[in-house]
């Protein structure tokens, strides 16, 4: 009895053993992968062909191993430099969207390993190379005034040589851009040149048309003061002959009639009076 007590504790060990064995073996021979991602399965250190896709996937237990990728989007910044056409220093900072090709994980787990890698080795170079390509087609007043086209330039570089690595571009964005201290101080001083220059041709415009209103007003008192001078003139020939008129008349004796007289040229209202006014008169 004694003998058969721990000869039980014993069987009922390795029971325990195979029971937990089996459970480790059991779910060490599946694999689940959620959506947005991608395994690859590796036997003894060799990874197989065929990418595991979302779902449950049978593999070998112990001696198999599951690396699994994130074939979401990913969005990462990379620094550059670079000289633009003029030799001017250019510096920026891209956003990159990226997914991997969920069909060509197994390809990238061989050449290019983790996703850290595929950022560091060939994600930040390849920028540095698409950004040097872009700014080297214009000059640095360019790539401030033709951002957009500078942009087009670097994502089409940076798509092609990134194609060939099962990297998908989805998207980029310029963070920021910026040149040397010394370029940016003659960017400032080219404008406030040229908002000066700007309003040195607004003054003289200004002074311009002053000048011409003066000389518009001097015609418009020229032309006054000569129409008054007409005026008087007229005037003076009326009364000219106004005054013979009543010499006339005081010579012949006769009774002084009244005249009719007029504003001449002037347009005035017509009065009568007589002439007989007149004859006291030093005209």
């Amino acid at each position: 009895m004694r003998n058969a007590q721990p000869q039980q504790s014993w069987q009922a060990l390795v029971g325990g053993i195979a029971v937990a064995f089996a459970i480790l073996i059991a779910f060490s021979s599946f694999v689940i992968i959620n959506p947005g991602q991608a395994g690859v399965i590796s036997i003894l250190g060799k990874a197989r062909d065929g990418a595991l896709l979302e779902g449950i996937h049978i593999k070998p237990p112990i001696i198999s191993q599951v690396d699994v990728y994130d074939v979401t989007v990913q969005k990462f910044e990379v620094p550059a430099q670079s000289s633009t056409k003029d030799l001017q220093d250019l510096s920026g900072r891209f956003a990159i969207n990226f997914r991997l090709d969920p069909l060509q994980v197994v390809e990238i787990r061989r050449t290019q390993g983790t996703l850290a890698n595929i950022v560091s080795k060939i994600i930040a170079p390849q920028t540095q190379e698409s950004f040097k390509i872009a700014a080297a087609r214009r000059t640095a007043e360019e790539s401030i005034t033709k951002r957009t086209e500078l942009k087009e330039d670097f994502d089409k570089a940076l798509e092609s040589r990134l194609e060939k690595y099962d990297i998908i571009v989805l998207d980029t964005s310029v963070v920021d851009l910026n040149f040397s201290p010394e370029f940016s101080r003659a960017v400032e001083e080219k404008q406030i040149a040229e908002q000066s220059a700007q309003r040195a041709v607004y003054v003289a415009q200004q002074a311009e048309q002053e000048a011409q209103a003066e000389i518009n007003r001097a015609k418009g008192r020229a032309e006054s003061q000569r129409l008054i001078a007409e005026t008087l003139k007229a005037q003076g020939g009326q009364l000219v002959l106004q005054k013979e008129a009543i010499e006339a008349w005081r010579e012949g004796g006769a009774q002084m009639p009244k005249v009719l007289v007029t504003g001449g040229n002037s347009g005035g209202v017509p009065f009568l009076f007589n002439l007989k006014d007149f004859e006291d008169s030093s005209l």
